[in-house]
């Protein structure tokens, strides 16, 4: 379901809390939606900077995942990897209105190109 230029993808109770699930996007790379501790969403195309590793199945942190094929953690807010790891995942624009999350579809294009 479309609301302008953003894409609702369910309520947020469906994403468990330290948890995520992925979203396909027809035409785009698929979306990984976080759920933190403290009921922050963030989201990010899912694959690591490094050996491009699906960040969904990585464990949640504070506001970082850590990558499950490398041990990567990857920052929520910014999508750069943290310490002395370098690289970078795109993020998408995520909001959530109502107890609805959704995600910039444009963004979510945009990141696949």
């Amino acid at each position: 379901m479309f609301t302008g230029d953003w894409l609702d993808i369910g309520p947020i109770d469906q994403i468990p809390l330290r948890g995520s699930r992925t979203v396909p996007v027809a035409g785009g790379e698929e979306i990984a939606v976080f759920r933190t501790g403290d009921n922050a969403v963030f989201a990010l195309v899912n694959r690591c900077p490094h050996k491009h590793g699906p960040l969904s199945q990585g464990i949640i942190h504070g506001h970082s995942v850590a990558c499950p094929l490398h041990n990567w953690s990857i920052s929520l807010k910014t999508g750069q990897a943290e310490g002395a790891d370098k690289g970078c995942t795109p993020t998408v624009p995520v909001k959530v209105d109502a107890g609805r999350v959704l995600i910039c579809r444009a963004a979510t294009l945009a990141a696949a190109a």
